[in-house]
């Protein structure tokens, strides 16, 4: 291997192959290399710097659908700048009037839940409308659950979500503040 420099150029020749380099080698400054301190990094939130608010939510006449994500959105913390995808940096929601939700289209005779006893053919099968009429907080539990992620820490943001069917909660003394959804 021979290397040749003439006029600026370098020429490698290799087991009789000549390849000519026209643009001149820079060296990087030391300084690039020494400075490393200096560089940006990404700041993942810990738990001792998260800060949990409470927000209550009036349900009365709203979607269930469009409602159910910006729950989900507080959850997880997506609101916050501290937000870090791995961490907990959600706040608790208080969700009120869960059974004046509306549902849109012809939801409520044909959008269906579904549950199993575990026994063989116990699958048991419900409407929107029944189950409004019978458990309106699982109506808007399932919306939210469906939203979050499907792990630890999903189930961990799912126990800060309180739903309450009629407009009385047990949360007063945390004051909530107000989210317009």
């Amino acid at each position: 291997m021979r290397l040749s420099f003439s006029s600026g150029k370098k020429t490698l020749t290799w087991l009789g192959v000549s390849v000519n380099f026209c643009c001149p080698v820079v060296p990087l400054r030391k300084s690039q290399f020494t400075h490393r301190e200096e560089a940006m990094s990404t700041q993942v939130a810990k738990k001792s710097e998260i800060k949990k608010n409470w927000y209550i939510v009036d349900l009365d006449g709203k979607v269930l659908g469009r409602a159910a994500t910006e729950i989900a959105r507080v959850l997880r913390g997506k609101h916050k700048a501290i937000y870090s995808p791995s961490v907990d940096t959600g706040d608790f929601v208080v969700v009120v009037n869960a059974e004046k939700v509306k549902l849109t289209g012809n939801k409520l005779a044909a959008k269906m839940y579904y549950r199993h006893s575990g026994y063989p053919g116990g699958l048991r099968e419900a409407t929107a409308a029944q189950m409004l009429e019978k458990k309106p907080e699982d109506v808007i539990k399932k919306a939210v659950k469906g939203m979050l992620p499907k792990n630890k820490l999903g189930r961990d943001m799912l126990r800060k979500l309180k739903v309450y069917a009629g407009s009385d909660h047990p949360h007063d003394a945390q004051q909530p503040l107000e989210l317009n959804v």
